[in-house]
């Protein structure tokens, strides 16, 4: 069987605290081994440098800070089939992200995407570093991952 490439893509602004968990969550799943078709990328705070990948890859594991009010530290996982279908808010760098995906959606190069979202604060101090509840959450972030990964493969 043939299994074309994953990108697991992390966005978020490191400087702002627990925004930058997508971005962590890249650093911490660099550290462990993952099949030879899947791809990290740091993202950053998104925009429309990321469209290339959205044309290139079929899958896309997401991840990313949500204020849905859900407690902080809550990792969620949604397969939205469009950009619509994304969280309401999706953190601070929502403009940039939404224009992403919307954009993909109207070339006809939108993937299939895996959303892994951390619930946090909706202030947001500057400060690089996470807090304790949504560093507690990537080893759950991870392990959601690893599952969409083994889901896709199969």
């Amino acid at each position: 069987m043939i299994i074309k490439k994953i990108l697991v893509l992390g966005v978020g602004n490191v400087l702002m605290g627990d925004e930058g968990v997508g971005v962590q969550s890249i650093n911490e799943l660099q550290k462990i081994d993952l099949p030879n078709y899947v791809e990290l990328l740091d993202g950053g705070t998104g925009g429309f440098h990321l469209l290339s990948y959205f044309e290139s890859f079929s899958k896309i594991i997401l991840i990313d800070a949500s204020l849905d009010g859900k407690p902080v530290g809550m990792v969620s996982v949604i397969e939205p089939k469009f950009a619509s279908d994304f969280p309401k808010s999706l953190s601070a760098h929502d403009i940039g992200l939404k224009d992403l995906l919307e954009s993909a959606q109207l070339l006809n190069s939108f993937p299939k995407i895996y959303l892994v979202t951390v619930s946090v604060y909706p202030i947001q101090d500057m400060k690089m570093g996470l807090s304790k509840d949504v560093s507690d959450a990537i080893p759950h972030v991870i392990h959601e991952v690893k599952n969409i990964i083994e889901k896709i493969a199969q």
